[in-house]
Order: C-alpha cells, then structure tokens, then sequence
C-alpha cells in the first residue's frame, strides 16, 4: 500500500513556489501578522490559501459563510475565487481585528463581496438561520466546533461544503498522554463527524489539518 509523503520545510517551500500565487494583499495580510506575536497562529497557512481557491472555483460556490475571520486572509482567499456576484458573510467577535481586515478587503477591492457581522457567532448564526450556503468555513473558538457544524449543516444547501480547520491540532489528536480541553474537544469532533451518515468526508494535511464534509 502506498503512503503519504513526509513533508519536509524544503519540500513545503518547494511546493508552495509551484503552486497559485498570492494576491498582493494576501501577502500584505501576511507579513502584518508576522508582527502579532503568537496570535500570528490563528491565520491559516498558504496552502490553505490555495486549497480554499481552487475549491471554490472548481465547486462552482457563490454563497460562503465564514465562522471566524481574523485580520481577513481566509476571507479574502475565498472571495478571490468567487465570482463578481458571489457573497461571503464572515463572522469575528473581534472589532480591532475586523477593522483591520476590513481595509484589506477594500484594498484588494473584494469589500462588494464580503459583509462582516461582529458579534459571537452563535448569536450571529440565529439572525442568519433562514439563508442557505453553498460552503461553511469554520475556524473559530474549538469549545463551539460542533455546534457550528450542527448549524452549518442546517444553512448549507444540498451537496454544500463544511470545512473545519485545525482538525489535526498541532498532531496532538493522536497522542494519547495529552488530554487538555481543547485536544478532547477536537478528537471528539474528529470522532462525531466520521460516523456521520448526512456527509461524504475527506480530512486533508493542509495546515493544521482541515476536515471537507460534503452534504449529501
């Protein structure tokens, strides 16, 4: 039986050289987290930047919602790739950030695309539970993961996307001498999601790992 690749930094490196190019901004967005210090971790990697773009593109999707935005580099990734008239609502409890993230957008003149509601996001959800979404990107607080899956299957339409980010959690899922909160959380998840008869699921090593459910 085949195997996986043990991907190397240089390797890494080598396939990001040769893979979709970034958008200026997106590098902007970048190089401004770098100076955050460890929060800098929340931003997703670039080949998470790549994946989100062409599976959009390839899926047709023209209706996202964003369960946690940061300073934008998901978001824009995404609205990137959707069409003139496609629509992004992203969801941050955080104002700073936002705002941030909100001038990148305007920057890479993808704001006509992407509305931001700032609030918890499960008190955002309930406001928006009557609209359907052809994709559900979730990478927020890991304590409500499964209550946003709950609901991202409610909103998604048929044969819609739901993927959650940190899914492998630093490789911590798998080692069994560590058992804090958020790892336990993250497994039972994992757990949930793969006897999950309502979805067809793939998880992918990109970043820190992303679970793809398709809604069948």
């Amino acid at each position: 039986m085949g195997s996986d690749l043990n991907i190397t930094k240089h390797l890494q490196d080598y396939i990001l050289k040769h893979g979709l190019k970034l958008h200026p901004v997106q590098k902007e967005i970048i190089n401004y987290n770098l100076k955050l210090g460890d929060i800098k971790r929340m931003q997703i990697s670039i080949s998470q930047c790549q994946f989100l773009h062409l599976i959009i593109k390839v899926s047709k999707i023209k209706k996202v919602l964003e369960i946690g935005t940061f300073t934008g580099l998901s978001t824009l990734s995404m609205a990137l790739a959707l069409p003139d008239n496609g629509e992004i609502i992203a969801l941050d409890k955080n104002k700073e950030t936002n705002k941030i993230a909100v001038n990148f957008f305007k920057k890479a003149e993808q704001n006509h695309k992407i509305k931001t509601i700032i609030k918890p996001a499960l008190e955002s959800l309930i406001k928006i539970r009557n609209k359907k979404f052809d994709l559900v990107f979730i990478d927020a607080d890991k304590m409500n993961y499964k209550k946003y899956y709950e609901i991202s299957l409610d909103l998604l339409n048929k044969g819609g996307l739901v993927i959650i980010d940190n899914v492998l959690w630093h490789g911590e899922v798998v080692d069994k001498r560590i058992n804090d909160k958020f790892t336990k959380n993250i497994r039972e998840l994992n757990n949930f999601i793969s006897k999950d008869r309502r979805i067809e699921k793939v998880i992918v090593p990109f970043g820190d790992g992303m679970s793809v459910c398709r809604k069948v």
